[in-house]
């Protein structure tokens, strides 16, 4: 059992990390946006959709919700501070519309997370039966998350390009999605953060074979118009993929 509880931390800090990563990754853009002092195209609709999924799992994360997460509510906690910081930068420089879009989505999160708050606290006593409810409103809303790149995945299959879907960015989600399995699979098992971190790793995982698949054939073609030059021209050229890729 001891075992048990320290590979499941361990599994549960590096998900941490990953995590962080994933929450911090748009810091740079939000940069950019300080400097410019111009929101310009940029739209703020996925952070006031990651603020509602963080308030959920630190709700989920609490004691009397769902006892032996505290790791599931120290890094959603940190990711809705994030997405607040970041949507008040947003908000300082957007023009009017944007600032009132933000405010009012917002204050429906907000009403809406109080009312399922309220429900689940005055009507739900039992612990088991609080984890389900808050449990499965967290899913959902992590599942709209996690699936959200198919647009993305499929403009890669009918462009055949991999430009619009970052190796790293995949790369980060798969990994994320298999850490938090792996935690939620460790006793105690946790069936909720099971479900939306599976098909996480699922998604992340296609989306690495699909950059895989069309990587590779970009550089099939590549190498094929490079072949009709000269030879000298496609040895170097292979040579400098094959380092590349590794």
């Amino acid at each position: 059992m001891g075992s048990a509880t320290l590979a499941r931390n361990v599994i549960g800090i590096i998900g941490n990390v990953i995590s962080f990563l994933l929450f911090f990754s748009p810091a740079p853009t939000f940069y950019n946006i300080i400097q410019k002092k111009s929101v310009e195209e940029f739209k703020p609709d996925p952070y006031i959709a990651t603020v509602l999924n963080c308030a959920f799992w630190v709700f989920y994360g609490l004691p009397f919700v769902h006892p032996n997460s505290i790791l599931v509510l120290t890094i959603n906690s940190v990711g809705l501070a994030f997405e607040l910081v970041f949507l008040t930068i947003y908000y300082i420089y957007a023009p009017n519309n944007g600032r009132k879009k933000v405010l009012l989505f917002l204050l429906i999160e907000a009403i809406f997370f109080a009312v399922v708050v309220l429900i689940t606290l005055l009507a739900v006593h039992d612990i088991n039966r609080r984890s389900i409810v808050v449990g499965v409103l967290s899913d959902i809303f992590n599942v709209m998350m996690y699936i959200s790149p198919l647009t993305i995945m499929a403009k890669v299959i009918k462009t055949k390009s991999v430009r619009y879907m970052p190796f790293w960015l995949s790369l980060t989600n798969f990994l994320n999605g298999l850490s938090w399995t792996t935690y939620a699979l460790i006793h105690p098992f946790d069936l909720f953060v099971l479900i939306s971190n599976g098909i996480g790793a699922i998604s992340g995982l296609v989306q690495l074979i699909l950059y895989a698949w069309y990587r590779s054939s970009k550089e099939q073609n590549n190498d094929t118009k490079a072949s009709s030059g000269s030879g000298v021209q496609l040895s170097s050229s292979a040579s400098g993929k094959v380092c590349c890729l590794i």
